[in-house]
């Protein structure tokens, strides 16, 4: 029977790392209840100003709840991890930092906002009324010979993925690059659009409960993932990603990734899977200043197989 576990709070890391003991080892099926800090770590307060940015110490950001140890998990699986909820403390911020973002030479200033989010619906900045939608900016697997990597930038084990998808109803497919799985979670964000141009979404401290699932033998080049479809889409879209310091060869490699799951799916053959691609796929980038490793997803409308 599928168990329920509460992640202790205290047990962050700060880097990837295959020395990093698990705080918790679960089954197959089982959901974690997760409570993550705010990307700073506490650096940035509600009370915070501007001022705080110029002695952030940087060894404390990106505080990850984790590991999370998945029993019977091994290379060439894929750990399927769906978000069953998610929603935010209160509060979070949103900055500019200094050499960062995707026009530092523009904005060389810091600038801070602090957001009172408490509604639990909108964020408001001035005359802007902003629908909340929460996700972990990073969720991913502990890549294979990790020692001390930097939880920014992404990689095809996931990550700093910064992907807006990947909120309530989504699932994500992460390829399995060490035995156990090691997953890991946190820098949530209230809301962010997709490229997160500035650096920064709204960062805020989260609630989540995610329900983990092994599935065996099943091998992914990289992140892939399903989400449950929203009011304003028409319906479910199916995601696969491109991850890499070339915008150009990820949407390549993004796009190769759902010929070959349209082909494998659904039975049309190659050629005609990329014919829809390119009828009805959406490419977007949906993270593009971490670190120079960018994420390209392509996504499917599976609607258009409704009737299949």
């Amino acid at each position: 029977m599928a168990s329920t576990h509460y992640f202790p709070p205290d047990r962050v890391h700060y880097a990837w790392d295959t020395g990093n003991e698990p705080a918790l080892e679960i089954a197959s099926g089982d959901t974690v209840v997760v409570h993550t800090r705010e990307v700073s770590d506490g650096q940035i307060t509600p009370e915070s100003d501007a001022s705080v940015i110029a002695s952030l110490d940087w060894e404390r950001v990106y505080p990850l709840a984790g590991p999370i140890a998945v029993e019977g998990a091994e290379p060439g699986d894929t750990l399927a991890v769906e978000v069953l909820d998610i929603h935010t403390e209160g509060w979070g911020w949103t900055a500019i930092l200094p050499g960062f973002g995707l026009l530092p030479d523009d904005f060389p200033d810091a600038y801070l906002r602090i957001f009172d989010i408490s509604n639990g619906e909108v964020a408001r900045l001035e005359n802007a009324t902003i629908p909340l939608d929460p996700f972990f900016g990073t969720m991913g697997v502990c890549p294979e010979g990790a020692q001390a990597v930097p939880i920014m930038p992404p990689g095809t084990f996931g990550g700093n993925m910064d992907t807006r998808q990947l909120h309530q109803g989504t699932t994500l497919f992460l390829p399995v690059q060490v035995p156990r799985a090691l997953f890991s979670c946190g820098d949530a964000h209230g809301m962010q659009g997709d490229g997160e141009v500035c650096v920064t979404g709204l960062e805020a401290p989260m609630y989540a409960s995610l329900r983990f699932t092994l599935e065996k033998g099943r091998s992914l080049p990289s992140p892939q993932y399903r989400t449950a479809g929203r009011p304003s889409q028409i319906g479910p879209l199916y995601g696969t990603t491109g991850v890499g310091g070339d915008l150009y060869k990820a949407s390549q490699d993004a796009v190769r990734a759902m010929v070959e799951h349209i082909h494998t799916t659904y039975g049309l053959s190659p050629e005609d899977a990329y014919l829809l691609a390119s009828l009805c796929v959406d490419l977007r980038i949906s993270e593009i200043v971490d670190a120079g490793q960018y994420i390209v997803s392509a996504l499917l409308p599976e609607a258009v197989f409704a009737g299949a």
